[in-house]
């Protein structure tokens, strides 16, 4: 997300939700509790909705609490918060709402007997967890893996899009984003594989 939000777009972003932030702070919010409460945003609007096929109020209820990931970031950060519990709580939220996203969308399909998007949707779902995990093991074991073409922000605007374009009369819509997503994810995992492979060269190479 943050390559996505960088530059001008990222200072627009902070100038709305900086007050937010500032807000919640002066009200004894914390962190913590908005990173929990984007994550049961996501669960309603993935369980209560999109597992329904209700498609279009689904991608805007999760839309609107994925937003919170930047409204937590920058609590913190006016706070002085050093603690690293919030950034693996934040980590954690985000495999949760992952999961339920893709989880809602694939018993939605299976209740519709589209059996070939659901495969699609499947392998997004397990790729998806492949994707950020290959990134934590790196960065446990002193590397870096943070490439790829289908990052979190893309994975969640793709099937978001797929969503709305279906939601407005599309029957296509999920079928075109779920199965390009599970391509972009696959090349993913394969870019995070090669950086940390090559890394690992250049750090035992001989001298």
């Amino acid at each position: 997300m943050a390559k996505i939000l960088s530059g001008v777009a990222r200072a627009g972003v902070n100038h709305v939700l900086d007050p937010v932030a500032r807000a919640l702070l002066r009200a004894r919010v914390s962190p913590d509790a908005v990173t929990v409460a984007g994550t049961a945003g996501v669960l309603v609007g993935a369980l209560g909705f999109g597992a329904r096929g209700h498609l279009v109020a689904a991608t805007v209820i999760v839309t609107l609490s994925t937003m919170t990931d930047l409204i937590d970031g920058t609590m913190a950060r006016m706070s002085g918060r050093t603690g690293r519990f919030g950034a693996f709580l934040d980590s954690t939220m985000d495999r949760v709402a992952d999961g339920a996203v893709f989880g809602a969308v694939a018993y939605w399909l299976a209740t519709q007997g589209r059996h070939g998007t659901l495969t699609a949707c499947l392998i997004c779902l397990v790729t998806g967890q492949i994707v950020s995990y290959a990134k934590a093991r790196a960065e446990g074991l002193g590397m870096t893996a943070n490439v790829g073409v289908a990052e979190r922000f893309e994975r969640l605007a793709l099937i978001g899009l797929g969503g709305l374009v279906e939601g407005f009369g599309w029957r296509y819509g999920l079928d075109v984003a779920l199965w390009l997503l599970a391509v972009l994810s696959v090349i993913t995992i394969g870019q995070r594989v090669t950086t940390v492979y090559r890394q690992d060269l250049e750090q035992h190479e001989p001298r």
